[in-house]
């Protein structure tokens, strides 16, 4: 799929048609129907290039994070802005993450806060936190919501309590975190950092469980398929790997890609896998 202008940050699938979204550097949101086709017109902030996305769990919104530090909503149906900007971050807005309940916005940035919002407002609920990543890269809600994951520069994943409260600190890399997923049940996160590995840690205090090694540069994006049986990886070594977690072994050839690789997405049904970077396509793999 073409049509963006520059490097794509961020794709989500969303609706039942098992649609796609991609947020570019462009400064615009696309949507595409599975077949390749662009759906309506692009969303355009301002030319201010999107660094993130995330879509929320009732697929009505959207909500995107730029490079100038300012969060926008979006309403899925009509394509548009809902209200002005949310201001609050100093710098490129990394990652986002809905609650699962969908009353909160958890915002990762390169200022090294996380900020928490509540869509309706777009106001901050509660102080930012200073995580010590110096720069946020990934923030992810646990399934339960009442506690979320962040990962950054500085090689440490957090988890932190739903007010905001340091939990536990998971050492173990040795380069940064660049993204994480929750299992559903809340008993793991799963880890892909510039250290060119993968790892697999028990929430509730770090234990390391399991360690995928494959690719041969940073893992940029990673994601857990539906039925959990196996987690897809993306990397600046311009593959994604397929890893059976039953075995903790990559399943599969790689799938190559001309450029490196910067996100993934895998829909509710599973069968395919979107993914995209430099190169400013979105490719499908079933």
């Amino acid at each position: 799929m073409e049509g963006h202008s520059a490097c794509i940050w961020s794709l989500a699938c969303i609706g039942t048609s098992y649609n796609i979204m991609s947020a570019s550097d462009d400064g615009s949101i696309r949507q595409w129907i599975r077949a390749g086709k662009l759906l309506g017109e692009p969303w355009r902030s301002d030319g201010v290039g999107i660094a993130s996305m995330a879509v929320s769990l009732d697929e009505t919104m959207v909500v995107s994070g730029s490079a100038d530090g300012r969060l926008r909503l979006w309403n899925v149906k009509e394509g548009g802005v809902v209200g002005d900007p949310w201001e609050g971050h100093s710098a490129s807005v990394r990652c986002l993450d809905w609650s699962p309940n969908t009353r909160e916005i958890a915002s990762g940035s390169e200022d090294g806060t996380i900020r928490r919002w509540n869509p309706k407002t777009g106001r901050q609920i509660a102080p930012p936190i200073e995580t010590g990543h110096d720069w946020v890269y990934d923030v992810k809600y646990s399934p339960r919501g009442d506690k979320f994951a962040s990962g950054g520069e500085d090689n440490i994943i957090r988890v932190w309590s739903k007010d905001g409260k340091l939990l536990i600190k998971i050492k173990g890399h040795d380069y940064s975190v660049g993204s994480l997923c929750w299992s559903k049940d809340g008993a793991y996160i799963f880890s892909g950092s510039g250290d060119m590995t993968i790892r697999k840690w028990q929430s509730i205090d770090g234990k390391k469980l399991a360690v995928l090694r494959g690719h041969t540069s940073s893992v940029t994006s990673i994601c857990l398929s539906p039925d959990e049986r196996h987690l897809v990886s993306a990397s600046s070594d311009c593959s994604v790997l397929i890893w059976d977690l039953n075995a903790n072994k990559q399943f599969g050839d790689p799938l190559l890609h001309d450029d490196e690789l910067l996100a993934l997405a895998i829909p509710s049904d599973g069968q395919y896998i979107a993914s995209t970077g430099l190169d400013k396509k979105i490719y499908l793999w079933n």
